[in-house]
């Protein structure tokens, strides 16, 4: 009788569990129902948007913002008293690459430059900080520049620049700064000659002194055939010289530029490079072959590069180095 009844409880309990259950399990039906209704996959992706624009609008704000409120101190120990302290103009640029090859994957390269111009100076005075070249040998479509530098030491800078000659086709400036822990002064001339109305010349003289390097010189000579509106052929020599070593280097290099639309450019491009005058003589100690894609996506300040290359250096007797380099291009600019 007893068991009977133990039994006759359980059932209870079971139906009343199985009951619940299914009041559960209705609720949370009707709960994911309504979640559904109101964020349809629409309006989920466009959530997903928004957030992925908040933080990139910050990133873009924040570092501007970082550079044009050290721009506003520097600037202000300029203004005469009583006056008004007007708005300095700030450029940043901040590159990161990945550039892998068939005998080194690890290879990392982050860049930065950094341009102030001092507006109580009428913009002739700017304060650069970079870690680049000074000098890039060409100039490529969307801002894009020849990223191989002329030496292998790679140094920071900070330096004045003062432009004392702006014009359409010439340009005088100097520059006085710090590099490497080394004082250095240099003065820069550039002149540009156009032959006829596709051809253009430019010659760019620069003389510069380090304190511990001494005196050096660079001339860089380039040579633009225009093929069409959207392409361009371009040669371009350069040599350097210095009193802290013995020897010229140089540099060759052939490229085909063409630019797609206003977001995308692609080079083409042929370089050599080595010494001259030097303890070895004339040497060619690397040649290089590439093919660059640039293009701008996901935020007008924002570029991409893919660019295969191969390698032929003197080092592993001329053999073929394919490798290729990824990289990323953020630029900042206030005022």
């Amino acid at each position: 009788m007893l068991n009977h009844e133990v039994k006759q409880i359980l059932m209870k309990n079971t139906d009343k569990n199985r009951f619940n259950r299914h009041i559960l399990l209705i609720l949370l039906y009707l709960s994911l129902a309504n979640s559904a209704q109101a964020y349809s996959p629409q309006e989920v992706e466009k959530a997903a948007e928004q957030e992925d624009e908040h933080w990139m609008q910050g990133l873009h704000e924040t570092v501007s913002n970082s550079v044009y409120q050290s721009a506003q101190w520097f600037d202000s120990f300029f203004i005469a008293k009583e006056s008004e302290q007007q708005n300095p103009t700030t450029t940043a640029k901040i590159r990161f690459a990945w550039l892998p090859k068939s005998r080194d994957f690890s290879e990392v390269e982050t860049r930065f430059r950094i341009r102030v111009k001092l507006p109580h100076f009428q913009d002739r005075v700017s304060v650069v900080f970079s870690d680049e070249a000074d000098d890039e040998l060409n100039n490529l479509p969307l801002e894009s520049a020849n990223t191989r530098d002329t030496t292998k030491d790679e140094k920071f800078s900070l330096a004045l620049n003062y432009t004392h000659e702006k014009k359409r086709d010439r340009l005088m400036n100097y520059r006085l700064g710090i590099s490497g822990g080394d004082i250095f002064a240099r003065a820069q001339h550039k002149r540009r000659f156009n032959i006829s109305a596709t051809q253009s010349f430019l010659f760019e003289p620069s003389l510069y002194y380090y304190l511990d390097d001494g005196l050096g010189a660079k001339l860089l000579l380039e040579y633009d055939y225009q093929l069409s509106p959207k392409s361009l052929f371009r040669v371009n020599y350069s040599i350097r010289g210095s009193a802290a070593y013995s020897g010229i280097r140089w540099k060759h290099g052939v490229y085909k530029l063409h630019q797609i639309d206003t977001k995308t450019a692609t080079v083409i491009s042929f370089q050599a490079e080595g010494e001259r005058n030097g303890e070895r003589g004339f040497v060619t100690d690397l040649y290089t072959l590439g093919y660059r894609y640039r293009f701008n996506a996901l935020r007008d300040w924002l570029y991409f590069e893919v660019e295969p290359f191969v390698e032929l250096p003197e080092e592993y007797n001329y053999k073929p180095t394919p490798g290729i380099a990824l990289r990323i291009e953020g630029y900042f600019n206030k005022g």
